[in-house]
């Protein structure tokens, strides 16, 4: 190859990674030209390619003395062509997000563990929400009403793929529950399929050995353990447990309407067994319990013998249970209980309970650890607690909001395509309707309350803000002359510290879903009235509608991101937040690209820092800054002792320590600056990154914690120019504090 590629590694090597959005290696080295040096297409270590051939002067690269190079893993959560597919894994995702959340105080280990196994079953009951929402929609929609003899399925005017079904089974309704169960069942391959396959490809990435024995690092607390990113076998085993507990979920929806019958009532009892299983495998503190890669632990043998185990019964029951269908189960077992929905026998009920409790019960649960887990005094940002400790809960219930919502509108979705939605209280024969409980109307009327909620929030976030830049402004006249350009400046800050409102927000939305759903479960258990007139009608029709919706828009969002690299990365910034975390206590959620990104530059920087004539200055932006921090902790003390820490733009001091106490506030924050020579650069801009330690306000020339550095934006303007463009969260690297602070923190000089 033609020019000059530096592929040596002594000396020193400034090691950018990159944050959210996947920002691509050519913007990382600020270079037209990269060239993948170490790693793959997915995830890579890049360098500058000089066509003219070897550069002069200070900046270029110098074989052995200095390098510039970037580590691009954008790809795991932006490069597939199906990533808006994971929206509808958004209720796992922030279900696994919650358990990161809990505090964890010193002596309430356990009852954390305790709140821990509720978690995994509440996030169990979530993988049955949605996959019950398909099942419900194609084998209780379809399969049990639509096709049904007189139905809406059974006219010359329906689908043909379909019609078929009421044409030649509309009398036998367990065939045709059979046949709509594969349905769901092809769902949940598909979700198996895709778990699995970002298990085997990112998740079971080692640790590199050679560094400290597992509970050497307790300085920097729960986020200093290696087993954190070592989580190949509880993942493998909690999605053995999810799949078999989804898989017989289908099979106790086709068995449930014959349990009057002998068989249909061996085969209910087996199906609910194998979710009863799923259940308390879920609930064991060992199902999901990392191990140190390098201590030669060992799970136990009897857990990983009955997850196999479990893993043979619910294939074969679910394989029975359609056979036995197929065959024909006897009509007359439906005459006892025939009614327009399909007979069940409360399983359902049941597991709404079981939720509700488990909601409850991690709620004062939390509330006990919070309590326990109060902050230190002078702890400053990094000690601050995010909804005073609670953000675990809400979190789950906005997991279980998002999960109901998508569930209904699968269901809306469904009865409009093939029919008429209707209630119970509507007269006379079905005709086109499909049938839909009254606690699914009663949901769908809660959808214009929260969206009237978020209005309220907005116009509350609007007042904040110009109260905000208003009281900026006196101060920022001193700086920037120009009273214009004062206000200006004043309603951005304003506007980038709404992201410190983010816990209102949640709350609000959470509080109206919570208590609209308690109300409404008290009207619908109570049937006081049913919602099919007056304001709760009106309320019902018009959240099937918002619902049906949002599920058409999923759609169309999907068909978009196919093809349209800059909306992937667009949508990627989600999960470059969200998939940080590891796959703790829900296996089908999106999947943990830190798993593999943590031993890679582990890797890395122990090949680029060999020698105590070696320094890697660790460059990371946004995510990349959480990154970095999380890796920093991992090093061997020797060679922690080679690489500092410049970040920029980082979360951690307002996200992370805030919503994540355990991991970001407090030990660990303060263990990596002892750790390491650190330098962190933050804009009040920025709505995103900001200071770690300590809230700064430069216009009262507060002092700043030594690692904090504050960064104007937009630059003061020259005399008669006009203001320039802010640069909010972006282009750190080529503000001028960023050489500076680069500069300071070298202490191995490179030679001329």
């Amino acid at each position: 190859m033609d020019g000059f590629l530096d592929e040596t590694c002594g000396g020193v090597t400034e090691l950018r990674v990159h944050g959210v959005s996947g920002t691509p290696p050519a913007g990382i080295l600020n270079h037209p030209h990269p060239r993948l040096v170490a790693g793959d297409g997915t995830t890579g270590f890049y360098r500058r390619w000089w066509a003219g051939g070897r550069p002069a002067g200070g900046h270029p690269d110098v074989p052995g003395v200095r390098h510039r190079e970037a580590y691009a893993w954008g790809n795991l959560t932006s490069g597939g062509r199906t990533i808006a597919l994971w929206l509808l894994l958004l209720p796992f995702s922030l279900a696994n997000l919650s358990y990161f959340m809990l505090p964890r105080p010193a002596g309430g280990a356990r009852l954390r563990h305790v709140t821990e196994a509720a978690q995994r079953l509440f996030a169990l009951l979530l993988t049955g929400t949605l996959v019950g929402a398909v099942t419900r929609a194609a084998v209780d929609l379809v399969g049990w009403q639509c096709t049904a003899a007189g139905r809406a399925c059974a006219q010359d005017t329906a689908p043909v793929w379909v019609h078929w079904l009421a044409a030649l089974w509309g009398h036998e309704p367990s065939r045709r529950l059979a046949v709509t169960a594969l349905v769901p069942l092809l769902v949940v391959v598909l979700l198996w399929w895709i778990a699995r396959r970002t298990w085997q490809r990112d998740e079971r990435t080692v640790v590199p050995a050679g560094r400290p024995a597992e509970g050497a690092p307790r300085d920097g607390g729960p986020l200093a353990r290696p087993r954190l990113w070592h989580g190949g076998a509880p993942v493998w085993r909690l999605r053995v447990v999810h799949v078999s507990f989804a898989i017989a979920s289908i099979g106790v929806a086709v068995s449930a309407p014959f349990a009057g019958t002998a068989r249909g009532l061996v085969l209910t009892v087996a199906n609910a067994g194998v979710q009863l299983a799923a259940a308390v495998l879920a609930a064991l503190p060992w199902i999901a319990r990392r191990l140190d890669p390098h201590s030669g632990q060992r799970e136990p043998g009897w857990l990983t013998f009955a997850c196999r185990a479990l893993r043979v019964a619910a294939p074969l029951v679910f394989v029975a249970t359609i056979v036995a269908a197929l065959a024909g189960l006897p009509p007359a077992a439906v005459a006892a209980g025939s009614a327009w929905q399909l007979p069940g026998v409360g399983i359902g009920a049941f597991q709404l309970g079981l939720t509700v409790g488990l909601g409850l019960f991690i709620l004062v649960a939390t509330c006990v650890l919070a309590r326990m887990d109060r902050p230190g005094a002078g702890g400053g940002r990094c000690e601050r607690r995010a909804m005073g400790g609670l953000a675990a809960w809400f979190v789950l219930m906005a997991a279980a909001g998002s999960a109901n919502v998508l569930a209904l509108g699968v269901l809306f979705w469904t009865a409009t395509f093939f029919g008429v939605p209707g209630t119970s209280a509507d007269p006379g024969p079905p005709g086109r309707r499909l049938f839909l409980d009254d606690a699914v109307w009663w949901t769908a009327a809660l959808v214009p309350l929260l969206a009237l909620g978020l209005l309220a929030v907005a116009g509350v976030l609007y007042l904040i803000r110009r109260a905000e830049a208003a009281r900026l402004v006196p101060g920022l006249k001193a700086y920037y002359g120009q009273r214009d350009d004062a206000e200006v400046v004043a309603a951005k800050w304003a506007l980038a510290s709404l992201t410190d409102r983010a816990g209102l927000v949640l709350g609000v939305l959470t509080g109206i879903g919570v208590a609209g759903s308690v109300v409404v479960t008290v009207i619908h258990r109570l049937r006081l009235f049913t919602p099919d007139g007056g304001i709760a009608g009106l309320l019902a029709s018009v959240g099937s509608w918002a619902m049906v919706a949002i599920i058409a828009g999923l759609v169309l969002l999907g068909r978009r991101t196919y093809s349209d690299s800059r909306l992937r990365r667009t949508i990627g910034i989600l999960w470059d937040v969200s998939t940080f975390w590891p796959r703790a206590i829900h296996p089908l959620s999106p999947p943990c690209y830190t798993e593999r990104v943590v031993p890679e530059l582990m890797a890395r920087v122990g090949r680029l820092a060999r020698t105590e004539r070696d320094e890697v200055v660790l460059s990371g932006h946004s995510q990349g800054s959480v990154i970095a921090a999380a890796l920093v902790l991992q090093l061997d003390p020797e060679l922690r002792a080679r690489v500092r820490l410049l970040t920029h733009g980082s979360p951690l001091g307002r996200l992370y320590a805030p919503y994540f106490p355990a991991w970001f506030g407090g030990a660990g924050p303060v263990a990596v600056r002892d750790a390491v020579s650190w330098c962190n650069l933050y804009r009040l801009s920025d709505p995103i990154g900001g200071p770690v330690f300590r809230p700064a306000d430069p216009l009262t020339g507060e002092r700043q914690d030594e690692v904090d550095r504050f960064c104007w934006d937009p630059a003061r303007p020259d005399p008669g120019e006009p203001l320039p463009e802010a640069r909010w969260h972006s282009d750190y690297w080529l503000d001028p504090p960023y050489d500076e602070a680069l500069n300071r923190l070298i202490t191995v000089k490179p030679a001329a």
